[in-house]
C-alpha cells in the first residue's frame, strides 16, 4: 500500500512529539531512582521527574516552533509566486481585449 508523503510526514511528526516528551522524563526519572537508592533519599526522583518534564516541554515547544515557522515560509513563497502568475495572466487578458 502506497501512502502520500504528507501522511507519512505527519505520522513522523506525531512520533517525534511523543519521543521528545517521553525520553527526557524517563531518563530523569530513572536517574532519580538510581540516585535515591545510592544516597538513601526519597525526593530526588520527584525533583528529576519535574526537570525531565520541563525538558520535554521545551523540546516540544522548539519542535512546534520550527514546524510552524517553516510552514509560514512555504505559504508566503507559494502565494507570492501564485500572485505574480495571476497578475501576468490578467494583464495579458486585459491587453488582448
Amino acid at each position: 500500500m502506497k501512502y502520500e508523503k504528507s501522511v507519512l510526514r505527519s505520522l513522523t511528526t506525531i512520533t517525534q512529539f511523543g519521543i521528545y516528551m517521553l525520553v527526557p522524563i524517563l531518563l530523569c526519572t530513572f536517574l532519580g531512582i538510581f540516585l535515591d537508592r545510592l544516597f538513601s533519599t526519597s525526593f530526588l526522583v520527584i525533583v528529576l521527574f519535574f526537570i525531565g518534564a520541563l525538558a520535554g516541554f521545551t523540546n516540544i515547544f522548539r519542535l512546534a516552533k520550527r514546524i510552524y515557522s517553516g510552514s509560514d515560509e512555504k505559504h508566503i513563497n507559494y502565494y507570492e509566486t501564485e500572485g505574480t502568475i495571476d497578475k501576468s495572466d490578467d494583464q495579458e487578458d486585459a491587453g488582448g481585449k
